[in-house]
């Protein structure tokens, strides 16, 4: 995770919620008066967020000392102290909310991804997600995917060709679209190619792209059709795949499986703070 782009963001993320200033704390307490913060898990998950809380607070207060009691990717279990922040209350004020909402997000993602890993259960397939984050939020959500046990699909637009159906339909056929993406990218970009038929794939393969994607296709079809695959062609599946019926997947041979509700529509790992006054 980028460091200077997550101080960036931080900072955005406070002066939206600080704005001016922090009417309530600053009213309340003096700027000598310290205190100790402590963030609890709520539920069992998979923590992530170290440099949430490190960096986070570093952002607002030098004065803030950090014990962080887990590391990003671990196991931890309802009642278990995740880290401690002691220092100006203020500050430990200011940076709570923040702080709390990104951390419970990214350990939710976390949790879901790992739970999709040990469902599928592959020594083969892995697991990864889509650019359906949430935005401004990509870089974290897609960490959170690393943490619990996954991988990235591309970041964005700008890192991979992926041939859509839209595309396809624009460019006239797949062999167009793969013709005109290649004679203009580099060496080190690969061309992935949307396919919902056994005809698409066969023409994916001789226009030369690197990656096949079976597109919202049952497991049975997807066995039948990797066969025609040749082995340095790398294979994914996507859509219409649910936590439910992901385990039938682990047998049909794809390389790769995304799943776009490990970043849209997970729920947050419920963790809670609790104060100290020093």
């Amino acid at each position: 995770m980028n460091k200077l782009k997550l101080r960036l963001q931080l900072e955005q993320f406070f002066l939206e919620d600080i704005g001016e200033r922090d009417l309530t704390s600053e009213l309340i307490f003096g700027e000598d008066q310290t205190g100790k913060v402590v963030f609890l898990a709520k539920e069992n998950g998979i923590f992530c967020g170290e440099e949430i809380i490190r960096l986070g607070y570093n952002v607002l207060s030098p004065l803030v000392d950090i014990n962080l009691k887990v590391q990003d990717g671990d196991r931890i279990e309802n009642g278990q102290v995740l880290a401690e922040a002691i220092g100006p209350v203020g500050a430990l004020l200011k940076g709570e909310r923040v702080i709390l909402n990104l951390l419970q997000r990214m350990c939710g993602i976390a949790t879901k991804t790992n739970e999709a890993v040990r469902v599928l259960n592959s020594s083969h397939t892995k697991i990864c997600d889509t650019r359906k984050t949430t935005p401004g939020l990509r870089m974290l959500e897609k960490y959170a995917v690393r943490c619990g046990g996954g991988y990235n699909h591309r970041y964005g637009l700008y890192d991979a060709v992926m041939i859509k159906d839209n595309h396809i339909s624009f460019a006239g056929s797949i062999p167009k679209a793969v013709e005109a993406a290649r004679s203009k990218i580099g060496h080190m970009v690969k061309i992935e190619v949307e396919t919902e038929t056994k005809e698409q794939i066969v023409e994916a393969i001789e226009a030369g792209a690197d990656v096949i994607m079976f597109d919202n296709r049952k497991p049975e079809e997807i066995k039948e059709w990797i066969s025609i695959v040749p082995e340095n062609v790398l294979t994914e599946a996507s859509g219409g795949i649910t936590l439910e019926n992901l385990a039938s997947y682990s047998d049909t041979g794809v390389d790769f499986i995304s799943l776009g509700f490990l970043t849209h529509s997970v729920k947050a790992l419920d963790i809670s703070v609790k104060v100290t006054v020093g």
